[in-house]
């Protein structure tokens, strides 16, 4: 129990000197490395609480995309950071006030799990005493109670996917482009072609 409370209080420290460090960092580079020690340190406390694919969908989604992605992003973009931070206390009542809401919401969230949320926590299968996984009791919510919003979802993906891909793929003039059908049904007559060069002579195109 001792070593369970030492790794909570350490991993939570950790994690808000980490969010803390986000928003104080100068450097934007600083600032997307202390996201990713936060967000390990947030899936550690996920797999203490026997969320571990919670914890997994962290670390893979965002570590290893988000986070990666806008490192990448902030390191290759030659941005006037200076020039952005100039109009920082014109925006702050607003950022004060959309913070203020997100407060509010977490807060009433909190407390309708508190008092409402416990008697469907005790019908989990894992309250009546059968032993499964985080992650399968995830996938029965998800494949069960909720199937259609998630097919709903990935329909929406998969037409955005589409979407985005008949957008950018436009065919410009004079834009040599591969025709798969003529290399497939390229041979030796065709592909090659044997010249015979004289001593000391070149090749004239």
């Amino acid at each position: 129990m001792a070593v369970q409370a030492i790794a909570f209080y350490l991993l939570a420290t950790v994690t808000l000197v980490a969010g803390v460090c986000v928003v104080s960092a100068r450097s934007p580079v600083h600032s997307v490395l202390f996201l990713i020690l936060a967000f390990f340190s947030a899936a550690g406390l996920f797999v203490m609480l026997g969320a571990e694919f919670l914890a997994m969908l962290l670390v893979v989604v965002y570590v290893g995309a988000v986070a990666v992605l806008f490192l990448f992003v902030v390191m290759m973009l030659d941005v006037d950071f200076s020039t952005l931070r100039q109009g920082f206390a014109r925006y702050m009542p607003l950022g004060a006030g959309v913070a203020g809401i997100l407060a509010f919401e977490m807060i009433l969230v909190s407390t309708a799990v508190s008092t409402g949320g416990a008697a469907r926590l005790n019908d989990t299968p894992q309250a009546s005493g059968v032993d499964i996984s985080n992650a399968e009791t995830i996938g029965r919510v998800l494949y069960t109670d909720y199937i259609y919003f998630f097919q709903a979802a990935g329909l929406v993906l998969l037409v955005a996917m589409i979407g985005a891909i008949v957008l950018t793929l436009r065919h410009k003039p004079g834009v040599r482009r591969q025709v798969i059908a003529d290399q497939v049904a390229r041979g030796p007559a065709t592909g090659m072609r044997v010249i015979s060069i004289k001593p000391g002579a070149g090749i004239d195109e």
